[in-house]
């Protein structure tokens, strides 16, 4: 066998180009599959270890007020392991350097630091001290956005008194990893904090003295969650709950954890296609050695090789690439990985994003590319094992051919020499060629889908951001208030156009199906505040009745001309019977819209609104923030153009280190199989390009011939690629879509564009090459006959 490995290096040293261009392809699929899963590993890990150590609930509800005293009834509840009461509540704030107001949410926290639930994590500074009511720990993506230090001092609106609050500690909690406005979907740190503050300083300002309006508890093994909340609506009722949920109902949960459901997802997509070009390579690639070598593999099994060392011998050509690929993808997977991994750091508030790099996952992307390598070598192998000796020192029989389409005479005189070869050659060959074309449209497929998820959150952008939204400023008042709030927003210098609406907590259930859910009232659908659908088409509210989104309808079963009972979560907590008066499709969250008089009847409550969207006069806007800083009612603001700018920063991070790492893969791909083709051509047709040569044709026509064919495969993959990729895309959009958001199946002409000149770059530069080895062909050495 030492003479067998021998051979194996000079073969390899030889077919150097093609087997490095194989072994990329294997370190592509590992890479890939090693970066995700170990990511997918680290977020679970982390995110499971983070919960764990500072005791993330189980359950959380929000009510109006409700007295200490239950907290006993609570925790007799079957199946509630531990339960915290808190005070929470939402201001406006005025931080130092931000001219426009900004909101906090302060959440309380014992006087004396000890284990509670939903704990927070002290990065810096100290823990609030009890007689010190004006110290708050924020939270450090808050901090950071703003430039703020501990000792910095931010001003803040609390039940309609001034007060200054003095940063001791920066924090995190389990309870915002993303951390989001509530109401929002879309981060704006610098816009947005949370505010962890003694609980007795929060009693006093809020006059909750012996109370509180938020609840959180962890269940017992086994328990379970349906009942206990159920439970707990029913104890709490009374005292205004707005009901209890779960964590797949609680947003930053709910965020991170579908976030690592589409990481698990994106893990099978890429390698699988990396993993089918390798058995096709190192089918094409391996036949065609065992074809030109026939007299070796004689000589082999006559001095006495039995066909095991033949096969083993050969199936050797299939394992370098492997090994080559593994050590490659597991270099770059582990590097890939680790950026990843910060790319989500800076999108979700976790203490430590600790990178687990696993060997488990290095082993089985190994077992599954060798496994594909066997498939792949396993008819090439076969034909050598089985190949008689006598057999294999004859050369290989000619195969008939018969003339192709051009051929005939109609076309000969019209046609040129070099273009009937081209086709010919291709009719001869047609699996192959259809193979080839199907690789190289794969490479097309990798770009176009993987830049699709870009355009989908583009798209969502235009239409949820910037159509449906023509407002500067949109005002949430601290508690429900009469529609005359409009004349005092109106008379405040610098508002130019003013519009309100209202929202009502709710649980919408048809039969056992039902949904904790807000119904926006609107007064228009084509003001500041537009109803559009996802492709930005102009919607309707029903005469009577409900509009619901698509994604809630589907949850609870009904459509058009059906009926829900909709029971009011606050106020007089009606529970009254609403027809459903259509359905829109939206991108974003789950949404129940009806006129605003029509809620107010239902409700019982006439007149009252939540909000307002604001047009206001830029060159006013700095004294009118001024003036709402200081607003009592006011319970906090958003600015659209800043979570515009939020929102496209962060993606514009993201999409750079995604866009290289598949550009380059797909790159890869297009080069090893455009590449590796047209060597395996040049091998196969030397003799007859020699022949040529020697008849008169020049070296450019020779390389038209036999890149030409590269050229023609590489067109007919374009459009093919393009479909492949928007098929891809759409399973993507079915798998990546959750009731948060819907993705979109929309394609910029930029994606088609850059995929289009990608492929065709890599393919020029694969073609030079061949080109450069097509220059330097031996006449001599390859006319010489093998008899």
């Amino acid at each position: 066998m030492k003479k067998l490995n021998r051979k194996l290096l000079r073969e390899l040293m030889r077919m150097k180009g093609q087997m490095l261009a194989v072994a990329a392809v294997v370190a592509c699929g590992i890479s890939v599959f090693v970066a995700m899963s170990s990511v997918e590993y680290s977020l679970k890990t982390t995110r499971d270890s983070y919960y764990s150590e500072y005791r993330f609930a189980d359950v959380f509800m929000r009510a109006k007020r409700a007295p200490e005293s239950i907290l006993e009834s609570v925790r007799k509840i079957d199946g509630v392991a531990s339960v915290r009461s808190r005070i929470v509540t939402d201001v406006t704030l005025d931080v130092p350097g931000l001219n426009e107001p900004a909101s906090g949410r302060l959440v309380s926290m014992p006087d004396r630091k000890m284990p509670v639930l939903n704990d927070i994590f002290l990065r810096e500074g100290r823990y609030i001290e009890a007689g010190h009511p004006e110290e708050v720990i924020a939270s450090e993506t808050f901090m950071k956005a703003n430039g703020l230090r501990v000792g910095d001092r931010v001003g803040a609106v609390i039940n309609g008194r001034w007060k200054d609050l003095v940063i001791v500690g920066k924090g995190l909690s389990p309870e915002y990893i993303y951390e989001v406005q509530p109401g929002s979907f879309f981060p704006d740190n610098r816009r947005f904090g949370v505010f962890w503050m003694s609980r007795e300083a929060l009693e006093s300002a809020l006059d909750m003295t012996g109370a509180f309006n938020d609840l959180s508890l962890t269940l017992a093994h086994g328990a379970s969650e349906k009942d206990v909340i159920r439970r707990l609506d029913d104890m709490f009722r009374r005292y205004g709950s707005l009901g209890a949920y779960g964590r797949s109902e609680q947003l930053s949960d709910s965020f991170i954890s579908d976030e690592i459901r589409q990481v698990g997802i994106q893990i099978t997509v890429l390698p699988t296609i990396f993993l089918a070009v390798t058995v096709f390579l190192l089918n094409i690639v391996l036949k065609r050695l065992v074809s030109t070598q026939r007299d070796q593999i004689a000589v082999m099994k006559a001095v006495g090789y039995t066909n095991e060392e033949v096969g083993l011998h050969y199936l050797g050509f299939a394992m370098v690439p492997v090994v080559l690929g593994a050590v490659a993808g597991t270099a770059v997977g582990a590097w890939l990985g680790l950026r990843l991994t910060k790319v989500y750091q800076d999108f979700y508030a976790f203490v430590e994003l600790i990178y687990s790099f696993r060997f488990e996952d290095v082993a089985l992307s190994v077992v599954l590319s060798a496994g594909a390598a066997l498939v792949g070598a396993l008819g090439a192998v076969h034909g050598a094992v089985s190949l008689p000796p006598a057999e294999a020192m004859r050369p290989e029989a000619p195969t008939v051919y018969k003339p192709g389409f051009l051929d005939r005479r109609q076309f000969q005189e019209k046609i040129p020499v070099s273009i009937r070869i081209i086709v010919r050659n291709l009719e001869r060959r047609r699996w192959k060629a259809a193979l080839s074309v199907l690789m190289i449209a794969f490479a097309v497929a990798i770009l176009v889908s993987g830049r699709y998820s870009y355009d989908a959150v583009d798209h969502i952008f235009k239409v949820e951001l910037v159509e449906k939204h023509r407002e500067d400023l949109t005002v949430v008042f601290n508690e429900s208030k009469p529609r005359s709030v409009q004349y005092d927003l109106s008379s405040l210098d610098g508002v130019l156009q003013q519009e309100y609406y209202r929202e009502e907590s709710v649980r919408l259930i048809n039969e056992h199906r039902s949904r904790r859910q807000s119904i926006t009232g609107l007064k228009s659908v084509d003001g500041l505040r537009r109803l559009v659908d996802a492709r930005n088409n102009p919607a309707r509210l029903p005469e009577e009745g409900l509009l619901l989104s698509s994604k809630l309808a589907g949850i609870l079963d009904v459509s058009r001309g059906d009926s829900l009972t909709v029971e009011f979560l606050q106020g007089k907590r009606r529970i009254v019977r609403v027809p459903v008066g259509g359905t829109i499709d939206e991108m974003l969250g789950l949404s129940a819209y009806m006129r605003i008089d029509n809620l107010d009847r239902l409700t019982g409550e006439s007149g009252l609104v939540n909000a307002a969207y604001l047009r206001i006069d830029r060159d006013k806007a700095e004294k009118l923030f001024a003036e709402l800083k200081e607003m009592p009612g006011v319970a906090g603001t958003s600015m659209l153009k800043a979570m515009q700018k939020s929102f496209r920063e962060l993606i514009a991070r993201s999409a750079t280190t995604s866009t290289i790492v598949l550009t380059t893969f797909a790159g890869i791909l297009a080069f090893a199989v455009v590449y590796n083709g047209a060597r395996i051509s040049l091998s196969e047709r030397s003799r007859e390009l020699s022949s040529l040569r020697v008849l008169g044709l020049t070296r450019r026509e020779i390389a038209i011939i036999l890149l030409g064919e590269q050229a023609v495969l590489t067109i007919v993959a374009l459009p093919l690629g393009f479909l492949i990729g928007i098929g891809l895309s759409v399973l993507l959009a079915l798998g990546l879509s959750s009731e948060l958001y819907r993705m979109p199946v929309v394609f910029s002409s930029f994606n088609f564009v850059f995929a289009l000149v990608a492929i065709v770059t890599v393919a020029l530069f694969s073609g030079l090459m061949v080109r450069y080895r097509l220059d330097r062909l031996d006449l001599i050495a390859v006319l010489k006959t093998r008899e």
